[in-house]
């Protein structure tokens, strides 16, 4: 880490030596879940990590949403073209993996984007797309569409024999070609589902279940019945076509009611524990490792301003993130944190730690940047 990120980092979190909080012995692991091929998870000294294909551990410091329709727009679509030849594949080539190598990301957290508000994120990547970029990532099977952002469409009968069929698309469309790359960190599902909350613009469907019936065993029950379905068909699916990839499972909104009846049908399904939190994540993500035992994820958080309106741009607090990421690393069950970036800001997200030309926040990606090659550097001398 350069001299000068050190010292913005230092003074920005108050002062003084910035020592490892996780400078312990690698004896005595416990390997829980993977193949030495791909990605696992190890238990090692009480302290979750994800361990890489080589042995190494690893604190998954990912960046979200990066998506280069943000360079199409009639006033910079000439960067786009000029620059990088319309090419996506030369585009992460040339813009985005050295932007995050230089600030300290070691992940491709999630890279659909916002394209309208409300309306469904961008595409993912192709296999090519995640090779031209050539950092680990995680990758989201769609599954359902019941994320709290979508507002369009109607949720899915988990025991109807069509979904059931579609979870086996999903698996062998994505699943089948992903299945051998080392790459993947592992699968996600749906980001921030809504099992028992809407939003105001999805309360026209309501929640996947009711939660006026959790005030009954027998209501209870059926919720620990659908989901247990929801989660048995999905990790049946992907195994059937993929036996060695973690899978990193639905995105909780952790500021939104969750049932333990969901979470308690995940655990056997799942690996991870994955959640949204824009409020108290160091909170949260503490009480969830020390409820379930599992270890978890943060897998999309940021301090920005959120209600913008059209034109107006906000930007993410580089001070806060910082504050974050190093509590994160003490948290013995977090195994990473993915910054709800974006890579360059649209004009529905309305936010990014690059502009539409190009330009960084500089001086919140200097905090950023420092948080995060401290941590590289905490990991590497383990």
């Amino acid at each position: 880490m350069q001299r000068r990120q050190f010292l913005t980092l230092s003074t920005a979190l108050g002062g003084g030596m910035l020592l490892n909080p996780m400078n312990m012995p690698l004896s005595g692991s416990e390997k829980t879940s993977g193949s030495s091929s791909f990605f696992s998870l190890e238990q090692r000294k009480g302290r979750w990590w994800l361990i890489t294909p080589e042995g190494s551990p690893f604190f998954s410091i990912g960046l979200n949403h990066i998506d280069p329709a943000s360079l199409r727009y009639p006033e910079n679509i000439h960067i786009w073209q000029e620059k990088y030849g319309g090419s996506t594949l030369n585009w992460l080539k040339n813009s985005v993996r050295p932007n995050m190598d230089k600030w300290g990301f070691n992940t491709l957290g999630w890279e659909q984007e916002v394209t309208v508000r409300q309306w469904q994120h961008s595409r993912s990547f192709t296999y090519d797309e995640y090779q031209a970029l050539g950092l680990p990532y995680c990758n989201m099977l769609p599954f359902t569409e019941a994320h709290q952002w979508e507002q369009h469409t109607v949720h899915y009968d988990f025991f109807d024999s069509e979904w059931i069929d579609w979870c086996d698309y999903v698996a062998r469309s994505q699943c089948a070609e992903l299945s051998g790359d080392p790459k993947l960190i592992g699968y996600f599902f749906s980001d921030c589902p809504t099992w028992i909350h809407t939003r105001p613009h999805n309360t026209w469907r309501g929640p996947i279940f009711d939660p006026e019936q959790l005030k009954t065993a027998a209501g209870r029950k059926e919720l620990s019945r659908l989901a247990h379905q929801y989660y048995k068909t999905t990790h049946d699916a992907i195994r059937r076509y993929d036996k060695h990839h973690l899978i990193l499972g639905d995105r909780y909104e952790a500021n939104a009611p969750i049932a333990m009846e969901v979470i308690e049908a995940a655990l056997p399904y799942v690996d991870v524990l994955s959640f949204q939190d824009f409020r108290d994540p160091i909170k949260n993500m503490a009480e969830w490792h020390q409820k379930t035992g599992k270890p978890v994820l943060l897998a999309d958080s940021a301090n920005i301003k959120w209600m913008t309106e059209p034109g107006e741009f906000t930007r993410n607090n580089g001070q806060w993130y910082a504050k974050t990421l190093l509590e994160l690393y003490k948290n013995p069950g977090c195994i990473g944190f993915h910054l709800c970036g974006a890579y360059q800001r649209n004009k529905a997200r309305r936010y990014g730690l690059l502009d539409e030309l190009e330009n960084p926040d500089q001086e919140n990606v200097d905090l950023i940047s420092a948080a995060n090659h401290q941590v590289l550097e905490w990991v590497a001398a383990l």
